[in-house]
């Protein structure tokens, strides 16, 4: 991984849910940031994180 990555894994690791204020997971395969608490999936479009929860898709 280079260390490039890394410093983006971790700038996005570092967001919190704008619903509940808690940490997010990182899914880089998706492409989505995770609030288990919320049940929701903020998208990352172009390397950009949307933290709208208008644009959150929920979990099933």
């Amino acid at each position: 991984m280079s260390s490039e990555m890394t410093v983006e894994r971790r700038m996005l690791e570092a967001l919190i849910c704008p619903r509940t204020q808690t940490a997010l997971r990182y899914d880089a395969e998706a492409q989505e940031l995770i609030s288990k608490v919320a049940n929701l999936a903020y998208p990352i479009r172009n390397g950009i994180p949307v933290m709208l929860e208008d644009e959150a898709r929920v979990l099933d």
